[in-house]
């Protein structure tokens, strides 16, 4: 079963064309990436699958239905825009809104209890929300999407405000939460943060699917003209071979780009005994390479946060 199917789904704003005739399906038990540039779609897409902002055409299933009120029950959401009763402390917050989620007081201590330890907030349980850094309360806010154990999980820019060390604490718990069976949709703009974790991902630039599908297979099919040379002597002949599209050359390490007529394979022989190899390798290429390639522009990383559509 898919966890979620959208189907050319659309919504202008004005003249503004937010999403344009947006497809893609989410099979269950996976761990989808939702990708492209601030202003690309995705927080717009994640609204209307939460049935926030209506589609002007198209169609979203979620768990084989339509959204509703009792739908959300099994959806887990983190917005972009983060929302916490600043004044409340934290176990009283996390006590609220777990019981509004349907979990029992006993229930809900014990869930409590256990997300506040797992994410080292133990000690800031009887202070109020506003004490927190912004870290911490985004650590906080995605307790409260998953204290309910929903069996799909939506989080728009989960990894923002984030240090390394607690990037890497969400995704170790979004992969454990694969492993029980849980669906998770994450938007990003930072697409690094997702070559580790994603099953499939959907990349979208101004409005507009531009790549869809398996990761790996993505990556295997962008990946089969670029080479890693690790080499000692004298290298410059490579540059003149007609095949060559691209070298990034620093010195006794080259990374190749051949046409997309040439393979890797027919580059080998011409450097055996010219040259001494350390290191021959077919590199598969970055997501934000493969966007690159795709659509043009400059690095997504680099990226202003200028919108939140």
């Amino acid at each position: 079963m898919n966890a979620l199917e959208i189907e050319g789904i659309s919504k202008k704003f004005g003249d503004f064309h937010a999403v344009k005739k947006l497809s893609f399906m989410i099979p269950s038990g996976t761990i989808y990436g939702l990708l492209g540039p601030n202003g690309a779609g995705k927080t717009t897409t994640i609204r209307m699958v939460m049935n926030i902002i209506i589609p002007d055409e198209g169609s979203i299933k979620v768990l084989n239905r339509r959204m509703d009120e009792e739908m959300k029950e099994k959806v887990g959401y983190l917005p972009e825009d983060r929302g916490l009763y600043p004044k409340m402390k934290v176990g009283e917050l996390l006590l609220f809104l777990a019981e509004i989620k349907g979990l029992t007081g006993s229930d809900a201590r014990k869930k409590i209890d256990f997300w506040l330890e797992r994410f080292d907030l133990s000690d800031w349980k009887r202070k109020k929300v506003e004490e927190l850094s912004r870290g911490m309360q985004q650590k906080l806010q995605f307790i409260v999407t998953v204290i309910h154990e929903p069996e799909l999980i939506i989080l728009d820019e989960p990894f923002s405000g984030l240090d390394p060390v607690n990037t890497k604490l969400f995704k170790d718990i979004m992969l454990e939460m694969k492993k029980k069976g849980r669906t998770i949709v994450f938007s990003t703009h930072r697409m690094e943060q997702v070559e580790m974790i994603c099953d499939n991902i959907c990349l979208i630039n101004k409005a507009e699917r531009v790549l869809e599908g398996n990761l790996s297979q993505i990556k295997k099919q962008y990946g089969k003209n670029t080479v890693i040379l690790d080499y000692d002597g004298e290298a410059d002949f490579i540059k003149k071979f007609p095949e060559i599209e691209k070298i990034d050359d620093y010195g006794k390490f080259m990374e190749i780009k051949l046409k997309e007529t040439s393979s890797p394979q027919d580059l080998l022989p011409k450097l055996v005994g010219k040259i001494s190899i350390n290191k021959y390798e077919v590199k598969e290429p970055t997501l934000n390479a493969i966007f690159i390639e795709k659509v043009g522009g400059k690095e997504i990383k680099d990226e202003e946060d200028t919108s939140s559509h």
